[in-house]
């Protein structure tokens, strides 16, 4: 018996395949070399079904010559054989026989995974013909493999960037939101003490006074206008009590900067979840309520989170003029910021749904598998101040 490494002569090109050669008569075997060797391909000798199986197991077959006749495994039975392995259920086969086949055998020989007969005496170009066409077809097969593959593994790693991304940018907004309200905030906090003081000495100055009134109201408007990029930033709230409460106070501060009826619905059951979960569900809110204002020419909006089925779903509904493309599965024509959010969700093995209609308004669905945050304790706000998200 040859190995694959001294099967043929010459040498196999680069980037050959292997090709397995079963017959119990080394004369024949010696005439399929001898008939293919110009292919240039990798020829395995063996003589019975078990070396063949030995073969299997041990190199990547492209395809398999194979007699009927052999007197330990028949070629029906080996082509069964070689079927009910994983990685040959799709290699090609075909049968060799020096003897007249019945309709009735070549059927069972089809049936068990032949893709082609030849009949003894093997016409030297017929044979190579249809060896070559085989494993050139192998031969692409595995480059397109190849290729899915890579492809793969570009998706993984663009996956994982996004991610990663999307953990500094969170992180990020975390530390301009405490910078610009710990910071600026108390600044601008200061300023506005010294300016209220100052307006107190100016009694005998209602001119000046009237300044300094003025000044005064617009840093508090100032000071109310750096609360609110601190809270849309990142709200503390999200952090320290929940979902929620974040949730509550965020609706209430939009409601009244857009004119929005805005009705917010949370099950009881929803408890606290992980930071990156409810993280995620908090940016969806704030990206379909954006689009419901600018978009939707909407009155009302309405947003619902349900705990169910060890999973989490977040509606958040419209009565506007709709989306035409909402639900094209490929995402054409979304807007970024919606596109953004089904590749946050996917990060969580989350996905999301859009169900739209001309004139029917818009719902947009996102569901996340739950996973409840360690040692969490449920609070509920209590007279929680919404001024800064006025």
């Amino acid at each position: 018996m040859n190995t694959p490494s001294d099967a043929t002569t010459p040498r196999p090109s680069k980037g050959a395949v292997n090709i397995l050669m079963v017959d119990d008569q080394p004369a024949k075997l010696l005439s399929y070399e001898a008939i293919l060797r110009d292919l240039n391909e990798n020829l395995i000798k063996v003589s019975s079904g078990r070396e063949a199986l030995d073969q299997l197991l041990k190199n990547d077959i492209a395809l398999v010559l194979l007699d009927v006749s052999m007197p330990d495994i028949d070629g029906f039975e080996l082509a069964n054989l070689i079927r009910q392995h994983p990685r040959y259920q799709s290699t090609a086969i075909i049968f060799i026989s020096g003897v007249h086949l019945t309709d009735l055998d070549r059927i069972r020989g089809y049936q068990r995974g032949a893709v082609d007969y030849i009949s003894v005496p093997v016409v030297p170009e017929l044979l190579r013909a249809k060896v070559s066409v085989f494993a050139e077809l192998y031969r692409k097969t595995r480059e397109l493999e190849d290729v899915n593959n890579e492809l793969r593994l570009t998706e993984e790693r663009l996956r994982h960037l996004t991610g990663r991304l999307m953990q500094i940018q969170d992180s990020e907004r975390r530390r301009v939101a405490r910078d610009v309200h710990d910071g600026l905030g108390q600044y601008l906090v200061g300023v506005k003490m010294g300016i209220d003081q100052f307006a107190r000495r100016l009694a005998n100055d209602p001119e000046g006074r009237e300044t300094m009134t003025e000044i005064s109201r617009l840093l508090n408007q100032a000071i109310t206008e750096t609360r609110t990029i601190s809270h849309l930033l990142h709200p503390p709230l999200l952090d320290e009590i929940g979902l929620e409460s974040a949730l509550s106070v965020y609706t209430d501060g939009f409601a009244k900067r857009s004119g929005i009826s805005i009705t917010l619905d949370v099950s009881s059951n929803l408890g606290r979840l992980d930071s990156d979960i409810e993280t995620a569900l908090f940016r969806v809110v704030q990206e379909c309520l954006l689009n419901v204002h600018r978009h939707s020419n909407s009155a009302t909006a309405r947003v619902s989170l349900r705990r169910e089925n060890e999973g989490v779903t977040l509606k958040v509904r419209d009565d506007g003029i709709g989306m035409s493309h909402a639900q094209e599965p490929d995402g054409t024509g979304l807007g970024v910021g919606l596109l953004g959010i089904r590749e946050r969700l996917r990060q969580l093995d989350g996905s999301l749904q859009i169900v739209s209609g001309s004139g029917k308004g818009t719902a947009v669905i996102a569901s996340i598998p739950a996973r409840p945050k360690k040692d969490a304790i449920v609070s509920r706000p209590v007279g929680v101040d919404t001024s800064a998200l006025i």
